[in-house]
């Protein structure tokens, strides 16, 4: 990791074995109510080893309690990318507008193994339980 911004903490968990890592915002930005947008610095660079990967999740507090969430997620920062982690902040909220200040927890940080895997080209599938369906199929 390399801390483009000095003057923020280096991001962490909030308690021992959490999975997610909170990410900082490194400047403040003011988001309109109903669907006011911004893409947020996090001050911090990574550098993932090959077969690890990176997904921006939204905070749950700031999306149950002002209606903030990220537009994308999950992101994915992929182990070749090595700029500035940003995260696309929304604001749902019908009527509030919401303020991120400097250093405000905007996002978590997960990280996950992947398989390098091909697509291959096949004329048809096998047989499953499931089959084709999907989108509520299930009823629920």
């Amino acid at each position: 990791m390399v801390q483009l911004d000095p003057e923020l903490p280096i991001p962490e968990r909030a308690r021992s074995g959490d999975a997610g890592i909170d990410l900082l915002a490194r400047a403040g930005v003011i988001l309109r109510s109903q669907g006011g947008r911004a893409l947020v610095a996090t001050g911090i660079a990574v550098e993932l080893p090959g077969g690890l990967a990176g997904l921006v999740l939204p905070r749950s507090g700031l999306a149950l309690r002002h209606g903030v969430t990220c537009l994308n997620a999950p992101g994915l920062i992929d182990p070749g990318y090595r700029g500035e982690i940003g995260v696309i902040l929304v604001n749902t909220d019908p009527t509030r507008d919401y303020e991120v200040c400097r250093g405000d927890r905007i996002a978590q940080l997960i990280l996950v193994r992947f398989e390098d895997a091909l697509l291959v080209a096949a004329g048809s599938l096998g047989e499953s339980e499931r089959g084709a369906g999907g989108f509520g199929h299930t009823g629920i």
